[in-house]
């Protein structure tokens, strides 16, 4: 039975970097899930044959299908289970279309819980699971208010998780970042560049997260900027953050 990690949007910059963490792992197999087959190449001959490629867009049922087939065909032991994949889009909520916010939920939301449930009969003792929250499930954000909410939605439900899993020896860590400088990030809005406090390299990020959950814990917050606004979070108003938030971004509104 081989011995695999499963990462999810593993073709963009904190995926990339999630990969090479888990290259540092005892496990046979790295499937390397993402929708861009020529990204999936490219990411196979920087790292090897350790990465197998797997074609998935997470907000097609078919495509998730095949993906919970592969792992109920090949069976394997699942050592490191990391839900990477996101989207978000920052604007006003009337700008959104439907498919808009179906895709970001579908993508955010429903395929992080769908694969744990589909992952985790093939998880043992040790194995860990990292979803990718955001600290912007800290507290409601106005303009990317269904990114935060969804982000939201991850965090309660990976802490949850944990606790469900603790008597079966499987780690659930909500990995909580700030901005991270990746290709995601909206860098104009407007036609004004978009100056993120407190960014930070999608590898720091990485490291953090497999580091945390290794000792356990239920949460990674990679940076003392986003630590005080986890703790911001937790003594002001959320009203009053939303206010601090909307004076920051009044140039891009």
């Amino acid at each position: 039975m081989s011995s695999i990690a499963i990462i999810t949007g593993a073709t963009g910059g904190l995926g990339q970097e999630f990969v090479k963490e888990a290259l540092k792992e005892n496990i046979d197999e790295i499937w390397a899930v993402a929708r861009n087959e020529k990204k999936l190449g490219y990411l196979k001959a920087e790292f090897g044959d350790r990465v197998c490629s797997v074609r998935c867009d997470l907000s097609n049922t078919d495509d998730l299908s095949n993906l919970f087939g592969l792992i109920e065909t090949q069976r394997p032991d699942i050592r490191l289970l990391i839900n990477n994949a996101g989207i978000g889009k920052m604007g006003a909520s009337m700008e959104f279309t439907d498919d808009d916010i179906l895709k970001e939920i579908d993508i955010n939301c429903k395929a992080v819980c769908l694969l744990c449930n589909h992952a985790i009969p093939f998880m043992s003792e040790g194995s860990r699971i990292l979803n990718i929250s955001s600290a912007s499930s800290f507290q409601p954000v106005p303009y990317i208010n269904l990114y935060a909410a969804g982000k939201a939605f991850v965090r309660s439900y990976t802490r949850s998780l944990n606790a469900e899993l603790k008597s079966k020896g499987i780690v659930c860590t909500a990995v909580c970042p700030g901005w991270i400088d990746t290709d995601m990030l909206q860098k104009e809005y407007n036609g004004k560049p978009v100056k993120f406090p407190g960014i930070v390299s999608p590898g720091r990020v990485a490291v953090q997260a497999m580091r945390d959950s290794a000792k356990g814990k239920d949460m990674s917050v990679c940076s003392l900027f986003v630590k005080y606004e986890h703790f911001l979070s937790k003594i002001l108003p959320h009203k009053w953050l939303m206010k601090i938030w909307m004076n920051g971004i009044k140039d891009y509104v």
